[in-house]
């Protein structure tokens, strides 16, 4: 019997991908909004702009799923800081296996084990900045320059992310920033 990570994973379209997401978000009353649509698109953007080799249909797929659990109320600091073991929790369900579990958790260096994966480092690249760049409730955007400073001296400074001086030229060749 196909199971839902079966069917999501094996799906090689973007487009569809992101639409099975979207509906599955909708019937289970997952957290889905732009955010995830944006980050999802900046880590396609950065794997395929340079050229990673890398699992691209795992990663993405991550990107769609890993804050399954988040929520958008920012006063709930109890789930704030337990929805990427719900997430998990809930994708192994779906039948996802411990590796893409394990990429998800790496989301953050909170909840990540201490051997990291190439998946995982991408998604906690595109999770920090991405959230960054995005309009909120209680806070403005950004700019990328403003970005490219947090994320180089203090969300990573002192942590090893194996393609941290690959998005940062990434970013500049998308736009043209001085890193």
């Amino acid at each position: 019997m196909e199971t839902f990570a079966d069917y999501i994973l094996s799906e090689e379209d973007y487009t569809r991908k992101i639409e099975i997401a979207y509906y599955l978000s909708k019937k289970e009353r997952l957290f889905f909004d732009k955010s995830v649509a944006f980050k999802t698109e900046l880590a396609r953007l950065f794997i395929d702009t340079m050229k990673i080799d890398i699992d691209r249909n795992l990663v993405l797929t991550a990107c769609l799923l890993y804050a399954c659990k988040k929520t958008t109320n920012l006063s709930d600091l109890v789930n704030i800081e337990e929805y990427v073991y719900d997430g998990v929790e809930y994708l192994e369900c779906l039948g996802f296996n411990d590796y893409f579990c394990n990429v998800c958790k790496q989301v953050n260096r909170n909840t990540s084990p201490a051997k990291r994966t190439k998946e995982g480092d991408i998604l906690e690249l595109v999770d920090n900045f991405g959230e960054m760049l995005l309009e909120k409730d209680n806070s403005k955007a950004f700019s990328i320059d403003d970005a490219i400073i947090l994320l180089k001296h203090k969300d990573f400074k002192g942590e090893s992310n194996q393609y941290l001086d690959k998005f940062l030229k990434f970013v500049n060749l998308e736009e043209g920033v001085a890193i």
